[in-house]
């Protein structure tokens, strides 16, 4: 039998927010846009227990947020930071095993299954690392122990925050009173739909005919079917690697404004490079996002025949995919993201024809390692500036 673990660190921006700011501790910490008392636009990055307690939640509308709880610490994103300690909690789970899988900045997959002849049990391997993730970084993280990963998942949320929790042998009855909504693929209208057909419960969906569910939910019902008898057989993938990398932004005021709205595309491809850059990839796929007024969302896209790491390159296709948008209505949100990777140092990289991209990389690594020594505002554009 595996032995895997779920390590979620616990509110991951917030705590480090407090964490870096003292007087933060014990206040509710509301991580995300400028809330301009009620008026603010975007939403909710993440947020303290103690703000959870006033019903804040991530992807909350922040003006929402401030409705809720007015006396919070609000502040905005530091990417830089966050992603400077997730680099540290990595770096403990690979003490432990070369099967880490990492989810997101602040979570991943561990099989220590073939670690235990070595480190012990699997729920010391598991103490141990929540204990090295403390001292390594004065954060606390919440672990789930378990056969594979979805029940690993399951469990590491149930004891928040700073909990262990082994799952037990009899899983039937582990799942048994849990809401159908803890089963992975259940969002808001699945989850509408199973209680229309009378399960509340994993427990209640167990006792459902296979060929039923299938009949009903198609190929969700399969995958519910054995994920409501703790059924998961997949690996945990150590090279997990991203499928996008993106960065976007609400303004504080809708805007028609072509010329802001390109400088705008400039900015956000020059984010999306820099993390190409550090993640080190490639990309020939690019993806504009634009946000209406009205709400409505729209995504256009395009794929190169040769590979990208520049924020100049990104921006030239983001533009052209603007192009081919309509401006009837001001805008909203804007967003750039690159795909379709290639890691470096895998094989040769096919180049565009007469390009003189590695001159541009090569400037953008300099770049890069001047923001890193000086900071973020070392070095900017002549347009940003405006």
């Amino acid at each position: 039998m595996r032995s895997i673990l779920h390590v979620d660190m616990d509110a991951f921006y917030a705590s480090i927010e407090q964490l870096d700011h003292p007087e933060y501790k014990g206040k509710p910490v509301i991580v995300g846009a400028d809330p301009k008392g009620g008026n603010g636009r975007g939403v909710v990055a993440a947020c303290s227990y103690e703000a959870r307690k006033f019903g804040v939640r991530s992807a909350l509308p922040i003006s929402r947020a401030w409705k809720l709880c007015p006396e919070g610490v609000y502040v905005r994103p530091r990417m830089q930071r966050y992603a400077e300690v997730s680099a540290q909690v990595m770096e403990v789970f690979r003490r432990f095993t070369d099967l880490v899988e990492p989810l997101s900045i602040d979570e991943a997959f561990l099989d220590v299954t073939g670690s235990s002849r070595l480190l012990g049990p699997p729920e010391q391997i598991a103490l141990q690392i929540k204990k090295q993730i403390l001292q390594t970084t004065g954060l606390t993280a919440s672990v789930g122990l378990a056969p594979n990963k979805f029940l690993a998942k399951i469990a590491s949320d149930l004891r928040k925050p700073d909990g262990l929790v082994v799952v037990p042998d009899d899983i039937q009855g582990f799942l048994r009173d849990l809401p159908i909504s803890r089963l992975w693929g259940v969002g808001p209208k699945t989850e509408q739909r199973l209680r229309e057909m009378g399960f509340q419960t994993i427990g209640q969906l167990t006792g459902a005919p296979r060929e039923s569910l299938i009949r009903s939910l198609g190929r969700l019902g399969e995958h519910l079917f054995h994920l409501s008898r703790g059924k998961d057989d997949r690996p945990v993938v150590p090279d997990w690697e991203p499928k996008s990398i993106s960065s976007e932004t609400t303004f504080d005021e809708d805007t028609d404004d072509r010329e802001f709205l390109l400088r705008t595309i400039l900015e956000l491809s020059d984010h999306v490079a820099q993390r190409l850059r550090k993640d080190g990839y490639h990309a020939r796929k690019v993806t504009l996002k634009l946000r209406y007024s009205n709400f409505s969302t729209h995504t256009k896209q395009h794929s190169l025949d040769n590979f990208i790491q520049t924020g100049e390159e990104i921006a030239q296709v983001a533009r052209t995919l603007f192009a081919r948008f309509p401006l009837k209505q001001k805008i909203r949100l804007i967003g750039v993201s690159a795909g379709d990777f290639h890691r470096d140092g895998q094989e040769p990289l096919q180049l565009a024809l007469f390009a003189h991209s590695n001159d541009k990389e090569k400037l953008s690594h300099t770049v890069d390692e001047i923001k890193e020594k000086f900071g973020a505002g070392a070095v900017r554009r002549g347009s940003q500036l405006l």
